[in-house]
């Protein structure tokens, strides 16, 4: 029982210190904060960020190597350089907005539409996927396709017309299938 008391006790006395220190000096540190950071809000942030270290470090207070105010006027200046540098370390936050775009939109879309194509592709024929391969991801053009496979052109033409016609059944296929489980 005697502990507790002693624990009120003391946080009593810390709070007695953090008020006087604010009586005292609060108005100095606020100015100079607020000369530093040219913004007041920030000031009254980094004011109370140094009381908190003085709460934590009251001994720093006591200890008789310089006067408090000097102290207390030391740690705003560290937080404020603190957190110039901390601002400077990270990028500068912009506004997205319709005449600044954000420089990479979200991408997980492409990323999934990506995975059902490939995964369509598999399930053809390779003689299908070649034709595909060929045209749509090489940029070749049904002659050159031709050359590349060794098949005729009319082949080409035909195979990479069965293999668009089996991917759009397999994405008509899935459309339904995911309308079915939402509905």
């Amino acid at each position: 029982m005697a502990a507790l008391w002693s624990r009120k006790r003391e946080a009593a006395a810390d709070e007695a210190l953090v008020r006087s220190l604010y009586e005292e000096h609060g108005r100095a540190l606020l100015a100079y904060a607020t000369r530093l950071t040219g913004d007041r809000a920030a000031a009254e942030d980094v004011v109370q960020e140094t009381l908190v270290r003085a709460w934590r470090h009251p001994d720093a207070l006591v200890n008789g190597k310089g006067s408090v105010r000097g102290w207390l006027l030391t740690v705003t200046r560290n937080i404020v350089t603190d957190r110039i540098r901390a601002k400077a370390a990270r990028p500068r936050e912009v506004a997205e907005t319709p005449e600044a775009p954000p420089v990479q939109r979200d991408h997980a879309d492409s990323v999934v539409d990506s995975m059902v194509v490939l995964e369509a592709l598999d399930r053809l024929s390779s003689d299908h996927r070649d034709v595909l391969m060929e045209i749509y991801f090489r940029g070749r053009s049904v002659t050159e396709a031709a050359e590349a496979l060794g098949v005729p052109p009319g082949t080409v033409k035909s195979r990479s017309h069965y293999a668009l016609r089996a991917l759009r059944e397999t994405f008509v296929g899935q459309q339904v299938a995911l309308k079915g489980v939402a509905g």
